[in-house]
């Protein structure tokens, strides 16, 4: 935000310099501090990378990545135009479902990163695996896949799979036993999601749309956020959050549209009321 074609509220609002700008949404997690998975890779990455000193390569080498791997919920561009960015780096390793992976290649990424570097793909399953840093040894975090209901991008005319095409990822740091439960893409709550939202210490959850049919207001006969395969926050995810026990609980891949980003808005008090904070570029937190 602000998205370049939309004069919306709050991106009239970021050009303005009255609320923070934000690039598109990525997590980066480290059990200690060193190797680092990316969840996701917006378009942004190469501006994220850069604000996070975290993730700097390191004199003496002149070329080199703390980046260990990278974890893919879904096959949208807005997640995966990011790998690009990384093709200089000699080796990749990306995690993917099957059906995530169907798309890359559809969207002629997988081809594009693999005549530039070597990349190592990794399918989730479902179960709990250690991830592992790029030389092989063990990074410390265990990831688990937690498959949700989802359809393929706009521009897949068809799949071969019926599952995992949207998924979230629980993460936990094998010394501490902290839990970190990332979804950004969530069109139901499903048993096992409403697990996790329970055992997890700190929840980074869908906040794409406010209403169902937000979008509408700015985009004639715009799909509603359901259709768009988001749960809303109003009538959706808020009172889930709410109830969540984890220490930390944050909206993130928010849209430009949503009103939970202007401060002082009803659907912001709202939010923060819940106990729920409106994630924004720079967020740190520690387990």
């Amino acid at each position: 935000m602000p998205q370049w074609n939309c004069a919306c509220l709050n991106c009239e609002a970021a050009r303005a310099g009255i609320v923070p700008p934000r690039t598109q949404s990525g997590v980066a997690v480290s059990s200690d501090g060193e190797s680092w998975f990316l969840i996701n890779a917006s378009p942004d990455l190469g501006a994220q990378i850069n604000g996070f000193p975290a993730l700097h390569p390191r004199a003496p080498q002149l070329r080199q990545s703390r980046i260990a791997g990278v974890l893919l919920t879904n096959g949208d561009l807005d997640h995966v135009l990011g790998l690009l960015s990384l093709r200089e780096e000699a080796g990749l390793g990306v995690h993917a479902t099957a059906a995530v992976r169907e798309t890359m290649r559809a969207a002629g990424i997988e081809g594009l990163l693999t005549a530039f570097c070597t990349v190592g793909w990794s399918e989730p399953d479902g179960q709990v695996a250690e991830l592992l840093s790029a030389d092989g040894t063990a990074s410390g975090l265990m990831a688990r896949a937690i498959f949700l209901p989802g359809t393929p991008p706009p521009f897949m005319k068809e799949s071969a799979h019926a599952t995992g095409h949207s998924v979230a990822y629980e993460i936990e740091d094998m010394k501490s036993g902290a839990r970190l439960l990332v979804a950004p893409d969530v069109s139901a709550i499903t048993p096992e999601l409403a697990e996790a939202l329970t055992a997890s210490d700190i929840v980074l959850f869908d906040g794409t749309f406010w209403s169902s049919g937000e979008l509408q207001q700015v985009r004639d006969r715009a799909r509603t956020a359901e259709e768009m395969g988001h749960l809303p926050i109003n009538g959706g995810s808020l009172d889930p959050l709410r109830e969540s026990p984890a220490v930390l609980k944050a909206y993130f891949h928010i849209n430009n549209t949503n009103p939970i980003l202007a401060p002082g808005s009803r659907e912001r008090a709202e939010v923060e009321v819940a106990g729920v904070i409106v994630g924004y570029d720079g967020l740190e937190f520690e387990l």
